[in-house]
């Protein structure tokens, strides 16, 4: 069997060790990240998932299916939402049971980490930060994030550590260290990197007052806007995710809305049943 360094423990990262540990593999899977079990969960920069069959078909193989669609409210179809506030439903399926199902990314994370490490010769290393590899020698280079001593470390650098593995496997997504040595050290190496125009903000509808959703809860919500959107997908205690897809610059951007009063006028004006700060006030 062979030995793999993964760096990275997101979604793609978290099944892949699984999926390596359920095939006998040893697995060292590297987090630059504390533990989000430890409630560790930077919040306002992530969007709600959509698993639909695919997911769950790989869930499925190994065994945490049921699992994490306890955690699921079903979706079954999508809900538009005009700028004079009319509701306009589509379904997904003519079979109410063929949804999508909403799930927060965080609870999704922890249930695959969690299914990984079920698998003895797999283990998760929070905060540490790769920095380099070696592409020739599958050597991953990092850095201790959370200041503990081990006894790997080296005593000339005292937070660096090298993880040894047959292959090292990148799933750290953007701005990835694994990626970046590929970029630096392998001659004649094309790439192409592009930016879109638009970013994103998460926002959160809190429940009512009686602790139930403000909308319908077993659909996706959707304010299109040509230029710029906003979509809301249920969570099980009450409350929306929403999030923002905005332009960064232009007539309707995060350039142009800056003060608490441009984003009253722009929620006003463009998403009028949704203003969160009026009509839902904390």
């Amino acid at each position: 069997m062979a030995r793999f360094v993964l760096i990275g423990s997101g979604l793609a990262g978290g099944l892949l060790a699984a999926y390596l540990g359920q095939r006998g593999h040893e697995v060292d899977l590297y987090e630059r990240r504390a533990d989000p079990r430890e409630g560790n969960i930077v919040g306002g920069r992530s969007i709600n998932l959509a698993i639909s069959t695919r997911g769950i078909h790989a869930l499925e193989q190994i065994g945490i299916a049921e699992e994490a669609l306890k955690h699921a409210i079903p979706m079954r179809g999508r809900i538009i939402h005009d700028k004079f506030g009319a509701l306009h439903f589509a379904p997904y399926d003519v079979d109410p049971q063929k949804c999508i199902n909403s799930i927060g990314r965080a609870s999704l994370n922890t249930t695959v980490i969690e299914a990984a490490q079920r698998y003895p010769k797999v283990r998760v290393q929070f905060n540490h930060k790769c920095t380099e590899v070696d592409l020739d020698g599958a050597i991953a280079h990092l850095e201790k994030t959370d200041g503990a001593v081990e006894a790997a470390v080296s005593a000339a650098s005292p937070k660096i550590i090298s993880a040894h593995g047959d292959a090292i496997i990148g799933v750290d997504g953007a701005f990835s260290a694994v990626r970046k040595s590929m970029q630096l050290k392998i001659n004649n190496f094309h790439y192409d990197e592009s930016y879109l125009a638009h970013g994103y903000k998460e926002l959160t509808i809190p429940p009512g007052p009686d602790g139930s959703w403000r909308m319908e809860k077993n659909a996706l919500h959707i304010w299109p806007r040509k230029s710029f959107m906003m979509i809301a997908l249920p969570n099980p205690d009450g409350s929306f995710t929403c999030t923002v897809f905005w332009e960064f610059e232009g007539p309707r951007s995060f350039a142009t809305t800056k003060t608490d009063d441009d984003v009253h006028q722009f929620f006003d004006e463009e998403f009028p049943d949704a203003n969160l700060a009026r009509r839902f006030p904390q």
